[in-house]
Protein backbone atom coordinates (compact mmCIF):
# COMPACT_ATOMS: atom_id res chain seq x y z
CA UNK A 1 0.00 0.00 0.00
CA UNK A 2 2.51 2.58 0.96
CA UNK A 3 4.10 1.90 -2.81
CA UNK A 4 1.01 3.11 -4.06
CA UNK A 5 0.94 6.00 -1.76
CA UNK A 6 4.66 6.77 -3.01
CA UNK A 7 3.62 6.81 -6.73
CA UNK A 8 0.65 9.11 -6.01
CA UNK A 9 2.91 11.71 -3.97
CA UNK A 10 5.97 11.21 -6.86
CA UNK A 11 3.09 12.04 -9.70
CA UNK A 12 2.01 15.42 -7.53
CA UNK A 13 5.42 16.56 -7.66
CA UNK A 14 6.61 15.77 -11.23
CA UNK A 15 3.38 14.72 -13.48
CA UNK A 16 6.05 14.55 -16.32
CA UNK A 17 3.77 16.38 -18.90
CA UNK A 18 5.47 19.32 -21.00
CA UNK A 19 4.12 21.46 -23.95
CA UNK A 20 4.59 19.89 -27.02
CA UNK A 21 4.37 21.33 -30.77
CA UNK A 22 2.95 19.24 -32.88
CA UNK A 23 1.11 16.56 -30.62
CA UNK A 24 -2.49 17.59 -32.08
CA UNK A 25 -3.46 17.79 -35.45
CA UNK A 26 -4.68 21.44 -36.61
CA UNK A 27 -2.18 23.27 -34.78
CA UNK A 28 -0.70 25.32 -37.31
CA UNK A 29 -4.85 26.58 -38.23
CA UNK A 30 -5.34 27.39 -34.61
CA UNK A 31 -2.00 29.42 -34.77
CA UNK A 32 -3.39 31.08 -38.00
CA UNK A 33 -6.75 31.61 -36.50
CA UNK A 34 -5.14 33.62 -33.24
CA UNK A 35 -2.59 35.32 -35.24
CA UNK A 36 -5.80 36.60 -37.20
CA UNK A 37 -7.19 37.84 -34.27
CA UNK A 38 -4.53 39.69 -32.81
CA UNK A 39 -4.47 41.39 -36.57
CA UNK A 40 -7.90 42.38 -36.38
CA UNK A 41 -7.29 43.62 -32.41
CA UNK A 42 -4.93 45.71 -33.82
CA UNK A 43 -6.37 47.41 -36.70
CA UNK A 44 -9.48 47.87 -34.30
CA UNK A 45 -7.23 49.62 -32.10
CA UNK A 46 -6.02 52.04 -34.49
CA UNK A 47 -9.16 53.23 -35.85
CA UNK A 48 -10.36 53.32 -32.06
CA UNK A 49 -7.11 55.67 -31.47
CA UNK A 50 -7.77 57.43 -34.55
CA UNK A 51 -11.33 58.05 -33.21
CA UNK A 52 -10.39 58.91 -29.61
CA UNK A 53 -7.82 61.52 -31.13
CA UNK A 54 -10.44 63.25 -32.85
CA UNK A 55 -13.01 63.30 -30.34
CA UNK A 56 -10.40 64.81 -28.10
CA UNK A 57 -9.18 67.43 -30.68
CA UNK A 58 -13.15 68.08 -31.45
CA UNK A 59 -13.33 68.94 -27.35
CA UNK A 60 -10.57 70.83 -27.12
CA UNK A 61 -11.14 73.26 -30.08
CA UNK A 62 -15.15 73.39 -29.08
CA UNK A 63 -14.90 73.99 -25.56
CA UNK A 64 -16.22 71.01 -24.91
CA UNK A 65 -14.62 69.58 -21.70
CA UNK A 66 -16.73 66.17 -21.36
CA UNK A 67 -15.74 65.12 -24.84
CA UNK A 68 -11.68 65.84 -24.28
CA UNK A 69 -11.30 63.99 -21.72
CA UNK A 70 -13.21 61.38 -22.93
CA UNK A 71 -11.22 61.60 -26.21
CA UNK A 72 -8.12 61.53 -23.88
CA UNK A 73 -9.56 58.42 -21.77
CA UNK A 74 -10.31 56.66 -25.09
CA UNK A 75 -6.42 57.84 -26.50
CA UNK A 76 -5.33 56.11 -22.99
CA UNK A 77 -7.08 52.98 -23.46
CA UNK A 78 -6.26 52.15 -27.01
CA UNK A 79 -2.45 52.78 -26.30
CA UNK A 80 -2.93 50.11 -23.61
CA UNK A 81 -4.89 47.52 -26.02
CA UNK A 82 -2.08 48.02 -28.12
CA UNK A 83 0.84 47.65 -25.90
CA UNK A 84 -1.02 44.17 -24.60
CA UNK A 85 -1.60 42.73 -28.22
CA UNK A 86 1.92 43.84 -28.97
CA UNK A 87 3.62 42.60 -25.81
CA UNK A 88 0.59 38.90 -25.93
CA UNK A 89 3.54 36.99 -26.97
CA UNK A 90 6.66 37.91 -24.62
CA UNK A 91 4.21 37.91 -21.57
CA UNK A 92 2.31 34.52 -22.55
CA UNK A 93 6.47 32.67 -22.87
CA UNK A 94 7.78 34.80 -19.76
CA UNK A 95 4.86 33.94 -17.31
CA UNK A 96 5.36 30.43 -18.83
CA UNK A 97 9.24 29.96 -18.15
CA UNK A 98 8.66 31.22 -14.71
CA UNK A 99 6.49 29.05 -14.43
CA UNK A 100 8.33 26.19 -15.85
CA UNK A 101 10.77 26.60 -12.70
CA UNK A 102 8.67 25.98 -10.30
CA UNK A 103 9.04 22.97 -8.57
Amino acid sequence: MSSLTDRVIQLAYDPGISPKGGGLPGLSVLKNVVNSINLFGIIAVVGALAVSLAVWAWGHHTGGHQAEANGKKGATVAAGAALGLGAANGIVAFFSSLGSQVH
